[in-house]
Order: structure tokens, then C-alpha cells, then sequence
């Protein structure tokens, strides 16, 4: 590690564990300071008025301010001070030290940061581009997030891309369900790991382990809201075993749990957090002292449930599906004010980026929906930050006002916790004690997107024995998503030439225009950008006569073109003008070519059918 990395480590942690903060040793700390205010100097350059820093070893006072510290302590008005990245003292009697950089706290609120324990960073979210999504959150107070949408080959890169921007402390999640259960009909195995025995739990956590998940959540019910077929559940035993395994390693476990009996099983079963509401019917006693005795929290989600969100035209009261909504949000609020009342602590998620669900915005709904549906104000706001650092066993860190707590704070105009409303009235937001969002001078829009490297001309000639491409990625399946899918395998095999290959077999799904393929990503987790403007197209040697698919993804979407090759070893150049757009716009993009994230190869073959297929020297040819 350089020097350089070493102070930016110290300093602001590291973004693989946000559970484990480093500490500078003594002999570092002179040196680590003086590089910090060159780092400070360079940001505010880069960011201008996005982080307002205090210098290394200055105090900030916030004073005159009303606090809310979130310990069920009634709010009292006083003053909070902060060094380098913590709350060092905060009390009525506290006064700003000579020297301080003073925030004037009179006629606000000022509480810790809020949470979202249960997110999706997707490309269809609102908004979608990562630096959008993390100003989203600032925007609304909340300071830390769990993100469930990325392959783990993506944890490191979109963690160091969100180490250079304004950013609450974002938690990566991997993801697990059962052949055919939920969260498995959309994703292949390198984004969802599919379990069903024990055994098979604990190898798949011992998989993750290299990617260092900070977090696992795990899809146990596939209950589908009585909407469509019931999909594939885990049963107590693996998730059981799934659990302690991850425990052992000092990983959490979140569960996408719906019904009330399943609920309880994952209670039983030794998970964190039940992340979504129990809203098959309500919830019966014993499923309540399970869940009690388990010590599990409970994260209802019931922002993606409302019925009809605000500003939506009013429900069709008439429509069967609407009644069923309707229905299952009421036995949601049951369930809620039974589980509080019992003493099961509330923790906060929403589930934004699926169904329309916006970042940020989701968060603070979700607040005022816990009060809607019963819980006192200030129990939402306990929920939404000390409880929720609790389920994540982040409570010594931070979720409070206190000294020694991470300094991850909100300023807000009004006192939520008489006016839940309030919340909406975000004024300034601090994280690691650097102010983030300013309401009265909000931060300029980043680019949306890493800057691009140059695609390499080769991405894979299969000579590396780990399975990993030329360029260091991780080759992924391309499969025909739902219930019913296309199977696939590929495997790396000599070549008569005396190099190697990769061989490709599928048995095609029992339904209409299957698909199956190999997708090899352009950088790790597909997440910087690769620029293939010095080329004219994709060429490869395909082994296997028939019909193919050459696909480009591209940062706009899919891009397609069909191709033939006869018996034996075919040589292909596809210009990337025989490409077509297919991905979902009224009005297809223009073709850049700077923007491309993968390159794969698919068949298309009837239902039932099997496809074997060789593909070698796959990339990238250059214009004559």
C-alpha cells in the first residue's frame, strides 16, 4: 500500500468493511495529516461546495441546536462537537472550544443519520446513475444504505468509485435463493447463488467470503402476493445453516420474507433482519413469540406495499387486484403494530429501486408510513436510526448522538418528532463529520458513468486456468429469465492446436423462443466502461454449425446482430454497424461505441432443445 492509500485508509476508512475502521498508528499521525489537507484541498477542488471539511484535528460545533439523539431520550437543546470524523462531546452544557468551525443550529433539529437497510442501485431505478443515486440519499438525510442489486465481482469497483464522491456509507449484499425461487428467476449464479441442502449454504458462503460481502441477504419465501405462481421456499434447516455459517464470518443476514409462518420460520432460523412486511394474513401468537424470542428485526418495507402513493389517481376500489392490495397493506399494518407491541424493534428499508420506488425519497415515505400505521413519531425515528444500526450490528459505530459515535448527522427545519413531516425538511447532512448536502446551495450533478478505458483487443483467448478472461473479468451466463430457463454450462477444454477453448452446452427451456449464452464483461462486475471507437468490430472463432447471437451491452442497452456458421472452426468479423438496439426504448440510441460493458455469444434454438457450441479468440478487430 503507498503512502498515499495508507492516509486515505486511515482517515476515511475503508469502503470493503464499513464494520472495521482502521486506526493510523502513532508513528503515521504527523505524516497522515499533512497529506490529508493536500486530499482536503484536491476534493474541495474537484467538488467544490459537495464536502465542507474541517482541518485534521479541528473541532466543529454544532450549537444552539435542538437534538433528537435517538436513545429515547426526550430532545434537548444544546450543542454538538465533532472531530475528525466523530462526535467527541454533545450535551446541553457543551460549548464550541476557541478555534472551532461553528454551524449555527438555531431553529433546527438535529438528529442522527437516517437508513435504508433495503435498496436496489439498479439500471432502472429512479434515478439510476450511482452518483445520482448516492445524492438522492444524502438529499433525504440518510447517511447508510445496503445496496442488494450488484454481483459480488462488482462489490470493489463500485466501492472504490463511491470512495471519490459524496456518498453515504453504501454496504454491498449478496444475494441467495433456491432453484426457482425468487430472486433466482432473474439472475444467473454469479449474482444470486442458488442453495437448497446445508451443506450447499455453507459452501455458497464460503465462496463469498473473497468478495467480502458486508452483508447477505437471503430469499426464503416464494410466496408471489397470490399475483402469479408460487415459487420454490428455503426450508429451516438450510437457512439455519446458511446463517451460522455467515455468522461465523461475521456477516448479517437480511431475508426477503412475506407470509407469517415463513416469517417465523426465519426467526427460528437465526436471521438479523426480516426485511419486508408479514402480509399473507395476520400473524397468529406463536409466529409472534418466535419472532419476539428470536431477537430478529424487522424491516417491513411498506413503501414498495402502499396501495396508492402520493400524488397517484385514487384506487379502483372495484378492481379485484386493487381490493387484494388493499387487503394484503392492512394485514402489512396489523402485523406492524403487533410485532412493535410485542417488543420486536422496527428497523428501516423500502425496497426503492424496484416498482418505481424512488432513492431517497422512498426512505422518508417509509417514516411516515410507520406512523400512519400506528407507531408513535419518535419510535419511527428511533426506527429509522439507532434500531436500524442495531440490525446491523453498526451500533457502537454510529445511530445515535453520543460521544465516540460516528458523526453521521441531519439537520433538519422543524421537529419531526411532533410533526412526522418534518423529516422532508432536510437543511444539512453530515457524514464522517464533512458536510455532504446542503439544502440552501445543493451540490452540481457528477458524471453518470466512470470514464472509459480502451477496449482491449482480445478478451478472451481462454489460456487462463482460473476461468477468469484475458482482461481479468469473470465470464456470466446469459439466460432466458422467469420460472421456466434455459440450463447452461461451459467449461474450458485443450484445443487440437494445442491451446484452449471454451466449450459451451445448454439444454433450452421448455418454452417459446428460448435463449441461453456467455456474457464476457469489459471491466470487473461490468461497472467501468470500455471505448471500442479505435475498432470496426467484434470478431471471434465459433466451432458448431448454426445460428448465433453476437450481443454488445452498452451503458444505452442491448445491441444484437445474427450470424451463421457452418461445420468446423468459422472465423467471424461482425461490424459493429450490423448491430441493432433491443433494448426497452420507444426510440433506439445512436450507436457510440464508447460505452460498452460486455460482448457475448447466445443460441437460440427451439424448447427442449439441447446446443453445444466452442467459441475461441473472442474481441475486438481493427478498421483496414
Amino acid at each position: 500500500m503507498s503512502p498515499e492509500d495508507f492516509a486515505v485508509l486511515c482517515v476515511l476508512g475503508d469502503r470493503r468493511s464499513l464494520l472495521h475502521k482502521p486506526r493510523c498508528p502513532p508513528h503515521k499521525e504527523k505524516y497522515v495529516l499533512r497529506l490529508l489537507s493536500v486530499l482536503i484541498l484536491a476534493t474541495v477542488c474537484l467538488f467544490g461546495q459537495q464536502f465542507a471539511f474541517a482541518r485534521p484535528g479541528q473541532v466543529t460545533a454544532i450549537t444552539n441546536v435542538e437534538v433528537f439523539d435517538a436513545t429515547g431520550a426526550a430532545p434537548w437543546r444544546g450543542t454538538v462537537l465533532i472531530r475528525d470524523g466523530r462526535i467527541i462531546e454533545a450535551g446541553p452544557k457543551v460549548k464550541a472550544p476557541r478555534g472551532a468551525k461553528v454551524i449555527k443550529g438555531e431553529g433546527r433539529a438535529l438528529l442522527p443519520g437516517f437508513y435504508d437497510v433495503h435498496t436496489h442501485w439498479g439500471p432502472r431505478a429512479t434515478p439510476s446513475a450511482l452518483p445520482d443515486v448516492a445524492a438522492a440519499y444524502l438529499a433525504a438525510g440518510v447517511t447508510t444504505v445496503l445496496d442488494f442489486h450488484q454481483p459480488p465481482e462488482a462489490f470493489q469497483p463500485r466501492r472504490e468509485w463511491l470512495s471519490q464522491i459524496p456518498s453515504p456509507h453504501v454496504n454491498m449484499v449478496a444475494r441467495m435463493s433456491t432453484p426457482g425461487g425468487h430472486g433466482a428467476d432473474w439472475s444467473d449464479e454469479t449474482t444470486t447463488k442458488w442453495v437448497f441442502t446445508d451443506e450447499s449454504a455453507q459452501r455458497a458462503v464460503q465462496e463469498l467470503l473473497p468478495y467480502q460481502p458486508d452483508y447477505i441477504k437471503v430469499f426464503t419465501d416464494g410466496w408471489r402476493y397470490g399475483m402469479s405462481p408460487e415459487e420454490t421456499s428455503m426450508n429451516e434447516e438450510t437457512l439455519s445453516a446458511l446463517a451460522g455459517e455467515a455468522h461465523k464470518n461475521n456477516i448479517r443476514i437480511l431475508t426477503h420474507t412475506v407470509t407469517a409462518h415463513r416469517g417465523a420460520l426465519a426467526a427460528r432460523a437465526g436471521v438479523d433482519i426480516i426485511a419486508h412486511s408479514l402480509q399473507d394474513r395476520v400473524i397468529a401468537e406463536e409466529e409472534v413469540a418466535d419472532i419476539v424470542a428470536s431477537g430478529v428485526f424487522y424491516a417491513p418495507t411498506l413503501a414498495i406495499y402502499e396501495p396508492r402513493r402520493p400524488g397517484a389517481p385514487e384506487l379502483d376500489m372495484e378492481s379485484a387486484a386493487v381490493r387484494q392490495r388493499v387487503w394484503k397493506y392492512g394485514n402489512a399494518e396489523e402485523n406492524l403494530r403487533t410485532l412493535f407491541a410485542a417488543g420486536v424493534p422496527v428497523a428501516l428499508g423500502t425496497d426503492a429501486g424496484i416498482g418505481g420506488l424512488v432513492h431517497g425519497d422512498a426512505s422518508l415515505r417509509e417514516i411516515e408510513l410507520f406512523v400512519a400505521a400506528g407507531l408513535p413519531p419518535a419510535d419511527a425515528l428511533i426506527a429509522a436510526t439507532a434500531n436500524s444500526a442495531a440490525a446491523l450490528g453498526l451500533a457502537e459505530d454510529r445511530g445515535t448522538i453520543a460521544a465516540g459515535k460516528r458523526a453521521d448527522i441531519v439537520l433538519i427545519n422543524g421537529k419531526p418528532w411532533e410533526t412526522i413531516s418534518d423529516v422532508r425538511k432536510i437543511s444539512l447532512v453530515l457524514v464522517d463529520g464533512a458536510v455532504v448536502y446542503d439544502a440552501a446551495n445543493p451540490p452540481k450533478p457528477l458524471p453518470a458513468t466512470l470514464a472509459a478505458r480502451p477496449a482491449p483487443a482480445l478478451i478472451d483467448d481462454f489460456e487462463r486456468a482460473d476461468g477468469r478472461t484475458a482482461i481479468d473479468t469473470l465470464p456470466v451466463t446469459d439466460l432466458d429469465f422467469g420460472m421456466e430457463r434455459s440450463v447452461i454450462t461451459f467449461t474450458r477444454r485443450p484445443r487440437a492446436t494445442g491451446d484452449h477453448v471454451l466449450s459451451v452446452s445448454a439444454r433450452m427451456a421448455r418454452k417459446e423462443n428460448p435463449m441461453a449464452g456467455v456474457l464476457f464483461p469489459l471491466s470487473r462486475g461490468s461497472v467501468i466502461p470500455a471505448d471500442a471507437t479505435a475498432y470496426e468490430g467484434v470478431s471471434a472463432e465459433l466451432f458448431g454449425a448454426g445460428d448465433y447471437t453476437l450481443r454488445i451491452l452498452s451503458m444505452q442497452g442491448a445491441w444484437e446482430a445474427r450470424v451463421s456458421a457452418g461445420e468446423g472452426w468459422n472465423s467471424i468479423n461482425v461490424p459493429f454497424t450490423d448491430f441493432a438496439f433491443t433494448g426497452n426504448r420507444e426510440a433506439a440510441p445512436e450507436w457510440t461505441g464508447d460505452d460498452l460493458l460486455q460482448v457475448g455469444v447466445l443460441v437460440n434454438r427451439a424448447a427442449s432443445e439441447t446446443a453445444w457450441f466452442e467459441i475461441d479468440d473472442i474481441g475486438f478487430y481493427p478498421a483496414p
